[in-house]
């Protein structure tokens, strides 16, 4: 077992979460993936009885992130630690307040299991912007953890999962707003149609820096997820040759610069 694997059997997570917590101190927010994985370790915390659905939906609102579900679970826990944990808040807001207090129990644990791995808890600044750093290091974090639950939005609207092409759908209840190229997904839900659900927009480069190995499109299934990633390896390529190319124009000038002055010192000693 390699010392990664090691770590990560020690954790009391499912092994992607337990990836996403080491690794999430590179991406400056360890305090945030602890919070998110202690939510997906609990029941469901926004409820939404049958006789207020559209009240529950307007509240859920209020905490809706528009790159996906993950970062709304973080919003809604920020927002039950700033109301001061309280039981009221919980109950206008449609939030599930023993789920929060379990959750608040799973990080208590979590945080023990990191200091005893020596893992750093940090936090980025807060940057309320959602393509901003803050929230750029989550998704990064997420996707590190959740790198072989991706699903690609093909021609036709619906997505298909990497590697086992499944065509599934975003469950109703997420809170993704747009159409998302790739997502990462906590779950898998098969009733009369296939649905993922708890969805988080990635970006395409990341899987690729992340996942190398698992994205090798050399045993990738045919499909438009894999000639996306074709034309973005080749893009890079040529970019990475460009650069080359522009780094020994330099060097050349550099070498005829250094010529130039030797020259004209030269000629000077000879007057």
């Amino acid at each position: 077992m390699t010392p990664l694997g090691s770590t990560m059997a020690d954790f009391p997570v499912d092994p992607q979460l337990a990836k996403m917590l080491i690794t999430s101190p590179q991406y400056g927010c360890s305090n945030e993936i602890m919070t998110i994985v202690s939510l997906l370790n609990v029941p469901l915390v926004f409820m939404r009885p049958p006789d207020q659905r559209k009240m529950a939906d307007e509240a859920k609102a209020q905490f809706s992130h528009p790159d996906g579900d993950h970062l709304t679970l973080l919003n809604v826990y920020h927002a039950y630690k700033t109301s001061g944990e309280d039981q009221k808040w919980c109950y206008d807001n449609f939030c599930n307040y023993r789920t929060l207090k379990s959750a608040d129990n799973v990080r208590t644990q979590l945080k023990r299991y990191m200091e005893r791995a020596d893992l750093d808890l940090v936090s980025l600044p807060f940057d309320e912007r959602p393509k901003g750093p803050y929230y750029t290091g989550i998704r990064k974090a997420l996707c590190a953890g959740y790198f072989m639950q991706v699903a690609h939005q093909e021609r036709s609207g619906n997505y298909l999962t990497v590697k086992d092409n499944q065509v599934v759908r975003l469950h109703p209840s997420s809170c993704l707003d747009h159409a998302s190229e790739w997502v990462i997904y906590n779950e898998f839900v098969l009733t009369n149609q296939n649905y993922i659900r708890t969805v988080t927009e990635v970006r395409a480069e990341w899987l690729l820096d992340i996942a190398p190995n698992y994205f090798d499109l050399d045993s990738f299934p045919n499909c438009e997820g894999k000639r996306v990633l074709e034309k973005l390896i080749m893009r890079r390529k040529s970019s990475s040759g460009r650069e080359r190319d522009d780094d020994e124009d330099d060097r050349r000038k550099s070498r005829k610069s250094d010529r130039g002055d030797r020259d004209r010192k030269d000629s000077k000693r000879r007057r």
